[in-house]
């Protein structure tokens, strides 16, 4: 019996032998078949190859959703020279669908490069203007036989992405441009060119379709939201516009923010750019200052900064809000004799009065009697001379010239204390009265609310530079500036509201000597004066209508702070109290 089981066991294991022997011999003429070499030729065809993946730039949008920079797709019109049969029907087709100058385009395709086979005909073309080129192609390849005159064989279509500006030239110079480059160009496109731009991915990929799921994953640019409201940005833009024509002004800015935390809300200034048409750039501006002057032109802000000044000496003790003096109409400071705006004596002044009439004797006094030490100590820390930090390319730092400067004077302690004699850019003075405004905390001023990146959304805190003066000071400081306001009756009042703010007007220098006929006029104020919620700077470049800013730079801040309150949902104080009290 287990004789016969092993006569069984030999002859299955000779058969499954003989089995196995077959297939090799069968695989091994597979294998040198002329079939087996298509195969191969097939396999290698798919082989990997490097390549590098473009994220999408990431889109810009305002606090409240609204798009203000995203992409769009775009066309490069080229001819694959290889495969061409009709230079000049496509040439014809180009030139009359695309308004190219045909002559060029069938010079490029008829004599073309060593070397090139394809050549670029047009880049940038619109989807709409790509989508009738690719119908007229379609159109030709029916009715006329391939090889045939008049088909379009060789015309090409790559799409690509180009940034799209859907506001045109709304907020242009907070956001900035991208160039056809891929580079960003002021603003935020350029601040923050690397995060919206993203990270290539550089990879080898299979060219089999089969294994598309090998190719990377690229992350697209992050998108960023940022603090500025576009309706009010679009107000401050009006206004500004409306502005210029009234008071005949050679150029301006309005600035808001919130001194709470430094958010940027609106940044409106002239002459703006459609950023569609960035090329258009050098024939609008004549150097890059004037892109922004906001955050890159400095000038000398005359009489805004004495609320600085006052607020110095408050903090230092120098002076308190009843503080007298004699006003004789002139004070003599490093021998040389200041006076007045209207080079008159106003008598008995106590601190408000000095500011409610803007006092230049009573600002160089109290200068004077504080000392360069104290003095230049405060408005470095309010930050003059340095840069804000505000995240936008372009920011200028000013000029505060200090005890020891070759060029600075014993004069200087005397008319800088009024704004005369140094440089700020407006977002400086914003930063700096912000420690007003905000009980005693200078704020950071930013225009980037949050990034997006993969899905997660990531805020931006509010960033503090220091605390140059008390709480107390702040405080008493806006109620000296609300009262002053009120009691002059002001332009700049809004009903409702308490507002505390100060005026300026600041004669310009040419060739070396002040012009009191060319001045900048300005405003600065912030409100509710209990709960500040906006600040609003105004400056207006050489007024023909009048040279004080009380006439001009207040009533635009009036009409701007109108607008604001109700745009930023401020309910006026009445209600608001009551609100509260509830």
């Amino acid at each position: 019996m287990r004789q016969q089981y092993a006569y069984r066991a030999q002859a299955l294991t000779a058969a499954m032998g003989m089995i196995a022997l077959a297939i090799i011999v069968q695989m091994t003429r597979i294998q040198n078949s002329p079939e087996a070499a298509v195969f191969r030729q097939q396999a290698s065809n798919y082989a990997y190859v490097l390549r590098t993946y473009y994220p999408d730039r990431g889109e810009i949008y305002d606090r409240n959703g609204h798009l203000l920079a995203g992409n769009k797709t775009v066309y490069e019109v080229g001819v694959d020279l290889s495969i061409v049969r009709d230079p000049n029907a496509i040439a014809l087709a180009v030139s009359s669908e695309l308004g190219r100058d045909y002559t060029q385009l069938i010079d490029a395709i008829q004599n073309p490069s060593e070397g090139v086979a394809y050549v670029v005909l047009a880049d940038f073309v619109d989807a709409e203007q790509a989508d009738k080129l690719q119908e007229l192609k379609k159109s030709y390849q029916e009715q006329v036989e391939e090889g045939l005159p008049g088909a379009l064989t060789g015309l090409e279509f790559k799409a690509h992405p180009q940034r799209s500006y859907p506001e045109n030239s709304l907020a242009s110079n907070v956001i900035g441009f991208v160039s056809r480059e891929g580079r960003g160009y002021f603003g935020v496109e350029e601040k923050y060119d690397t995060l919206l731009a993203g990270n290539p991915v550089q990879a080898f990929v299979p060219t089999d379709p089969n294994k598309a799921f090998e190719i990377p994953r690229v992350l697209n640019g992050t998108t960023l939201v940022l603090t500025v409201n576009r309706d009010l940005q679009a107000a401050a833009e009006q206004i500004l516009d409306e502005s210029l024509d009234t008071y005949g002004a050679q150029g301006g800015v309005i600035a808001i923010m919130d001194p709470r935390n430094g958010e940027m809300l609106a940044m409106a200034v002239t002459p703006r750019m459609d950023l569609n048409q960035f090329w258009n750039y050098g024939s609008i501006y004549n150097k890059a200052s004037d892109f922004n002057p906001i955050i890159s032109k400095p000038y000398e802000p005359g009489s805004v900064l004495k609320i600085l000044t006052m607020a110095a000496a408050l903090d230092s003790g120098t002076v308190t809000p009843g503080t007298t003096y004699l006003d004789t109409g002139s004070v003599l400071v490093g021998g040389a004799i200041i006076q007045n705006w209207n080079q008159e004596p106003w008598g008995v002044q106590d601190m408000t009065g000095c500011l409610r009439h803007s006092l230049n004797v009573c600002m160089a006094t109290i200068s004077t009697q504080m000392g360069a030490g104290t003095f230049y100590g405060y408005m470095d820390a309010f930050g003059f001379g340095h840069l804000t930090g505000v995240d936008m390319a372009g920011e200028a730092a000013g000029r505060l010239k200090l005890p020891g400067d070759a060029d600075w004077y014993p004069v200087d302690l005397g008319t800088n204390s009024f704004g005369q004699g140094l440089s700020a850019t407006p977002i400086q003075m914003m930063m700096a009265a912000s420690s007003i405004a905000n009980r005693g905390q200078t704020v950071t001023p930013h225009t980037l609310y949050a990034m997006v990146r993969d899905g997660r959304q990531y805020n931006v805190p509010a960033q503090f530079a220091g605390s140059p003066i008390s709480e107390q000071t702040a405080l008493t400081l806006s109620e000296m500036l609300a009262n002053s306001l009120e009691s002059e009756g002001s332009l700049a009042l809004l009903p409702g509201y308490r507002i505390a703010g100060k005026t300026g007007t600041a004669q310009i220098p040419v060739n070396g000597f002040y012009d009191s006929t060319q001045t900048n006029a300005s405003f600065i104020g912030w409100g509710p004066v209990d709960d500040p919620q906006f600040m609003i700077y105004v400056w207006l470049e050489r007024p023909s209508a009048s040279i004080w800013g009380s006439e001009t730079a207040a009533p635009v801040f009036g009409e701007m702070a109108e607008r604001a309150v109700v745009l930023l949902d401020i309910p006026p104080d009445v209600i608001r109290h009551q609100l509260v009290a509830k």
